[in-house]
């Protein structure tokens, strides 16, 4: 019962932050209009200072007291790291990385709120119990954002590796019909939306802004980190470097990225039963054994009565 007040009053805070915020918005957005008019001017400072959005006079400075505490806190090199993360994770802004450092700091805060919800509101649990969901909501703090980009860039990588073969056989035919390698990635960016085809496109831009094309596709290499991606960008530069046709090393490369799609899904194949065997031992055969054993194992205990 405790708990379900404390979600509810919880939820209830939740809903009048955001009544505020709204309002507050909307207030932001009429004096925005209204100073686009003409003839209309400020008075004094304080009516300056409120046109600029609620999220801008509030939250975000706010947000930049939590990134001050976490760059201070984080261990050597743990910056770098995220950094590193969400450049893989195609997110990376410094806007991006203060508000990740943020959220760690406000995760770690909330152990304080998990211990006072886990051993005071949940006091009709047993002492293990509480220990439990403490332990358990602690551990979601810690590790949860990290987590939760490790995955992002994980499900990124994924999908560079899934589309990379269909993208090097649009490729292969588009500079086949004689476009040259630029023109045929504009073609490609344009028919396979995905994030390998932004990359590309970032790379496009850089080597239209003055960037050498060994430059540019060095550094979308280093913000994929695919394997394959990477054995096609050695190739095209090889290409380059002793002028060998582009049209068959893009003719070479596609045949052996679908090769290695076809490897990767048989290898998460053979994991499927693997990766089943824990749900089967643990969820399934206890209700199959309940089933099929119970009522032997009944029959058998009032035999002996």
């Amino acid at each position: 019962m405790l708990l379900l007040t404390f979600i509810a009053v919880f939820l209830s805070i939740c809903l009048a932050v955001y009544a505020v915020v709204g309002s507050a918005e909307e207030k932001a957005t009429i004096r925005e209009s209204l100073r686009q008019l003409g003839g209309y001017e400020i008075e004094n400072e304080r009516d300056r200072e409120l046109l600029d959005p609620l999220r801008q006079r509030a939250v975000v400075p706010v947000v930049n007291w939590f990134t001050g505490i976490g760059r201070r806190l984080t261990p050597v090199g743990y910056v770098d790291g995220i950094r590193r993360k969400l450049t893989l994770a195609g997110n990376f802004t410094p806007e991006n990385l203060d508000r990740f450092l943020a959220i760690r700091v406000v995760t770690l805060a909330l152990i304080p709120v998990w211990a006072f919800l886990a051993f005071g509101l949940l006091s009709t649990l047993g002492n293990s119990s509480r220990l439990g969901v403490f332990v358990l909501l602690t551990l979601g703090s810690i590790l949860g954002p990290d987590a939760i980009l490790n995955r992002k860039v994980a499900e990124r990588q994924h999908e560079i590796q899934v589309r990379l073969p269909d993208i090097l056989d649009l490729l292969t035919i588009s500079v086949e019909a004689g476009l040259g390698f630029e023109q045929a990635l504009d073609r490609t960016i344009a028919a396979v939306p995905g994030p390998l085809s932004e990359e590309f496109a970032r790379m496009l831009g850089e080597v239209r802004a003055g960037a050498s094309r060994a430059d540019a596709m060095r550094a979308m290499d280093e913000r994929i980190d695919v394997p394959e991606v990477r054995s096609f960008v050695l190739a095209i530069l090889q290409a380059d470097t002793f002028g060998v046709s582009i049209g068959r090393v893009l003719r070479a490369q596609a045949d052996e990225m679908r090769i290695k799609r076809r490897q990767l899904a048989q290898e998460q194949a053979l994991k499927a039963p693997v990766k089943m065997l824990f749900p089967m031992v643990f969820c399934i055969f206890p209700a199959l054994f309940v089933v099929v054993i119970g009522p032997a194992i009944i029959n058998i205990s009032k035999g002996f009565k």
